[in-house]
């Protein structure tokens, strides 16, 4: 189907952030039409999905009308995203999923809210995330059983894009807090080469590992979302020229992926080989099982220390969940294990780039299966810890489908600093798989 049918045969806050672009260029919309559409469409859903942390509709809808007489134009000219409520915003509250910041007005933006509202971004609300973005759970349910976890630290954001309500979202990740949820939630998750993308005005956790995460309907649109963050202009994502090499990597927690997740994998590693994909199994060092002691270790120990005002002064605000996992095991967590965790976490980075040379990506699992029963925890993420202490960029797609019908992505990793060329290959092989 062309853009043009597809424009005519679907609503509007079903289009991608590309095709609401072009669709405002073109004089076939307005940024109001679009927002009021997105706003509808929440309000059919939002009971459901209880995405949004803070969203005031007269305010967006007067943001859209302010852009469509301003006579501007911008990369994301007229598209409504959504911001994870740890970014601060300067005309929204940002509470960091914690009672201690009810309320709380930042007196400054994030730099990538500014950036997006520089391209033409229209920022609808701020989006559920679970206590500064850690492992207690907010509201949030999964679009597609509301019984069941949306995934997290970035659910909100997820969920909001799964459920159409927005075509594009920022998340963040410091273990599998973009990743796992878009996996869940059935869309696009994007975790950047760390380091790339701007945190200014993004509450820390863990900044040897934080990076912001983005989430959207498409590969093109996680591409040109990415040009905005980055502020430089857009480029289209490139054409991958010849044979395409993959390796299939398992990981040493291959065991715990369930059983129909692994066959998905295992078949779809098949499909791309039958389609004339390079596709070799990959297998890590041994001795990368130690990234897992050593995420916990850095991540803990540096999370504990930037929530020292929280621990002084609000003790009794913070979550039991919080207080006897991340904020336990951090501050028995003496400087000497930390600093023996990042040299752990930099020799494996070294040894990472020649076990990937003679590919171009790597496919493995994005999670280890559909979103799980229950609202009160948010799944496990060891499918994403590795690649996240590797500081390297992945993907995830939203190919498979489970044994309930519920959404299970495919992680395609890329070597560092390599960001263009994953989109490449993930556009690739995910038109191959679908």
């Amino acid at each position: 189907m062309n853009l043009a049918l597809k424009k005519a045969s679907t609503r509007l806050n079903e289009l991608t952030a590309t095709e609401i672009v072009a669709a405002i260029e073109a004089g076939e919309t307005t940024c109001e039409a679009v927002v009021r559409a997105c706003l509808e469409h929440i309000q059919l859903r939002e009971p459901q999905v209880q995405a949004w942390q803070y969203l005031d509709r007269e305010q967006a809808i007067g943001q859209a009308i302010a852009l469509d007489k301003s006579g501007r134009r911008g990369p994301l000219f007229g598209v409504p995203f959504g911001i994870k409520d740890i970014i601060d915003t300067v005309d929204m509250p940002t509470e960091y999923g914690s009672p201690i910041y009810k309320g709380n007005q930042p007196r400054n933006e994030a730099a990538c809210v500014a950036l997006g509202r520089k391209a033409g971004g229209l920022l609808m609300g701020k989006t559920v995330t679970t206590e500064f973005a850690n492992r207690f759970p907010g509201k949030t349910m999964n679009p597609f059983d509301p019984a069941r976890t949306p995934g997290g630290s970035s659910s909100g954001s997820a969920a909001a894009v799964g459920s159409h309500m927005v075509p594009l979202a920022i998340g963040t990740q410091t273990t599998g807090s973009t990743i796992r949820p878009a996996s869940f939630c059935g869309v696009f998750g994007f975790r950047p080469t760390w380091g790339d993308l701007r945190c200014s005005g993004v509450r820390e956790a863990a900044g040897s590992l934080d990076t912001l995460g983005l989430i959207a309907r498409s590969i093109d649109d996680i591409a040109l979302y990415r040009d905005v963050l980055l502020g430089v202009n857009p480029q289209p994502v490139p054409a991958h020229a010849g044979a395409l090499r993959v390796g299939f990597c398992r990981t040493h927690v291959w065991p715990q992926v369930e059983p129909h997740t692994q066959k998905l994998l295992e078949d779809a590693a098949q499909k791309l080989a039958r389609a004339g994909f390079e596709v070799r199994d990959v297998e890590l060092p041994a001795h990368f099982e130690r990234l897992m002691d050593a995420h916990l270790a850095i991540s803990s120990f540096e999370f504990s220390r930037n929530f020292t005002y929280e621990i002084e002064n609000h003790w009794d605000e913070i979550s039991t969940t919080l207080r006897e996992n991340r904020l336990k095991s951090g501050l028995e967590c003496s400087f000497e294990r930390y600093s023996e965790a990042r040299a752990i976490a930099a020799q494996c980075r070294r040894e990472f780039a020649p076990v990937v040379e003679n590919h171009d990506v790597l496919l493995t699992a994005s999670a280890t299966g559909e979103a799980p029963v229950g609202l009160n925890a948010t799944g496990n993420a060891n499918n994403c810890l590795i690649w996240t202490t590797l500081h390297v960029p992945s993907v995830t797609m939203p190919v498979f489908k489970g044994p309930h019908g519920l959404p299970v992505g495919a992680q395609i990793i890329g070597k560092a600093n390599g960001d263009r060329a994953l989109f490449a290959a993930a556009r690739r092989i995910y038109s191959a798989l679908t």
